[in-house]
């Protein structure tokens, strides 16, 4: 029997829609890729915890470690405590600091190869305080300690506290200088657009696109030895393709673009350097069609572009949907498809956000996930998708 329900649309009216009823794309086991891929994680909330939830953090570490568990499993790396995780959005330091911990713990179960990598920040300043880029660079020192006292690997975010009292390039050139060279392994750095936190707006001392990347190439090749790679998120193909020809050598591209990934991923093969003709991933689309993404990456690693393309491609409009304007709120859909594909047994975020979000854009998401295969347990997700409707008055 076809699975269906009724689902808002944008005129305010409900339509009925019938699941297509495939079944998601099957990853090998194990997992072998020919790219790097970190997929940004999502926290667990606990809604049963007696606090304010606007105004403090609650987290199911189970839950949240076993999420963590299935992207390994999977075969991709976890990019931890990242603004998928809700950091500066929900997400305190002193619990991205026990997350950071418990993943590390928690990767040593699936060997060596079991990547993670962890966003280290300034988030626990009070930018009220902030006064000079000194207070940013002890900001950031305090977190490379307390994350490299664990054996992590940094992912150095992009910092507001350094947005706000950076006053030109060779600021960032300063901050970074100091933060690189003390560095015990090669980070990734982040350039994260102010689509997706406003507050980031002119990163790197500029509003200019192309002078601010002229700046970040510059601080690279200064510090090639430390950097493994950046993750641009512009949402801007050909800025981050133009980037990822001009890195130095062995520094790697990680795309954050969310809407065109899978080209990205699959590269143009230019230049005499083959990960510079390419992008390796740190997405937090990856959170959400990891099983999609786990298999597409297998079948490009055996040469298979088209079945590659045939397996992500679809998956893109739904990324697109999660990602559009204001982007800052797209943890909420990633959230959601956990909860609809049966990871999480709620549809509670930290900080309340799972109210960022209209009925009728989780409805099209529920849509595009199904035109994408994405749902991985139909009845499930059908039954779920009601829930939410009868909570909202919406008889399906």
């Amino acid at each position: 029997m076809t699975l269906s329900l009724r689902l808002p649309t944008a005129d305010g009216g409900l339509a009925q829609w019938p699941l297509r009823g495939h079944a998601p794309a099957r990853p090998a086991t194990p997992a072998r890729f020919n790219r790097i891929a970190y997929s940004a994680a999502h926290v667990v909330a606990d809604p049963r915890a007696a606090i304010d939830p606007w105004l403090q953090c609650a987290v199911d570490w189970d839950a949240t470690i076993g999420y963590r568990r299935h992207l390994w499993s999977l075969g991709l790396g976890v990019a931890e405590a990242m603004d998928t995780a809700q950091r500066g959005m929900g997400l305190d330091w002193p619990t991205s600091l026990e997350l950071i911990r418990r993943s590390l713990d928690a990767a040593r179960d699936f060997g060596p190869h079991a990547l993670v990598a962890s966003g280290c920040g300034t988030d626990h300043l009070n930018l009220d305080d902030v006064r000079s880029v000194d207070d940013v660079i002890r900001g950031y020192e305090t977190q490379m300690e307390a994350i490299e006292k664990l054996g992590g690997k940094l992912i150095v975010m992009a910092s507001r506290a350094l947005a706000r009292v950076a006053t030109s390039p060779a600021d960032y050139e300063r901050v970074y200088d100091r933060v690189l060279s003390q560095a015990r392994q090669p980070v990734v750095l982040h350039w994260l657009g102010d689509m997706f936190d406003p507050a980031l707006k002119g990163y790197w001392g500029t509003q200019d696109v192309d002078a601010a990347m002229d700046t970040a190439l510059g601080i690279i090749a200064a510090h090639a030895g430390k950097v493994d790679g950046i993750k641009i998120s512009l949402l801007d193909k050909d800025k981050e393709i133009a980037m990822r020809r001009r890195l130095a050598p062995g520094v790697r591209m990680y795309t954050g673009d969310d809407f065109n990934y899978a080209e990205l991923i699959a590269g143009d093969g230019f230049g005499d350097r083959p990960e510079h003709g390419q992008s390796d991933a740190l997405l937090g689309i990856f959170d959400a069609i990891a099983p999609a993404a786990s298999a597409a990456l297998g079948e490009l690693a055996q040469g298979n572009v088209e079945a590659f393309h045939a397996i992500l491609g679809p998956t893109v409009p739904l990324s697109r949907h999660i990602f559009a304007a204001p982007t800052r709120f797209y943890k909420t859909g990633v959230v959601f498809m956990a909860w609809l594909n049966g990871h999480q047994s709620h549809f509670t975020m930290v900080g309340g956000q799972q109210s960022t979000r209209s009925l009728v854009h989780l409805a099209e998401l529920f849509r595009l996930a199904d035109a994408a295969n994405l749902l991985e347990k139909p009845e499930l997700a059908v039954r779920r998708m009601k829930t939410l409707l009868a909570l909202h008055g919406v008889d399906a």
